[in-house]
């Protein structure tokens, strides 16, 4: 069932088709079954990879929510660690990067639904255990279903 809730998470937050190829690639669709036949010594680079793509995810849902620059980035850092061949590259990347994390935090203004979107996409990056990165993909699932794109545009069409 996890499986399936990754897949549809990454699907909610990816539904236009050119984000989608661009994002999620076949790897990172695979991420969640990997990870289900990973073998003791792959666990840890398996679950990194599940982890990053739902936090890619979540950037991805708060982008769109609120179309801002440093939530972009952080897409754009989780896409490349993605790619990373180990766990010790993906937190080589994540590293050099680490002042993006600074600028999301520092510089954006969200709605309620922007703040519970960097709380999981906050609570993801801590996850340290399947069950509870399965919690998070349903939590997150469950918002990414509910979630108002419209907002932003009602309140720009007020002002006019």
């Amino acid at each position: 069932m996890s499986a399936t809730t990754y897949n549809q998470l990454l699907h909610q937050a990816f539904p236009d088709s050119a984000d989608a190829t661009r994002y999620l690639s076949k790897p990172t669709l695979a991420a969640y079954q990997d990870l289900e036949r990973a073998s003791r010594p792959e666990l840890s680079f398996r679950f990194e990879r599940v982890r990053l793509a739902v936090a890619m995810a979540l950037m991805k849902l708060l982008a769109d929510l609120g179309d801002h620059a440093d939530s972009r980035a952080v897409l754009d850092l989780m896409h490349r660690a993605l790619r990373a061949g180990s766990t010790k590259e993906i937190d080589a990347i994540v590293t050099k990067e680490g002042k993006l994390f600074d600028r999301l935090y520092s510089n954006l203004y969200v709605n309620e639904q922007g703040e519970q979107l960097l709380n999981l996409f906050g609570e993801t990056l801590e996850a340290d255990s399947i069950a509870g990165m399965d919690e998070l993909m349903a939590e997150a699932l469950e918002l990414a279903r509910e979630l108002d794109f419209t907002q932003e545009e009602d309140e720009e069409e007020e002002t006019e």
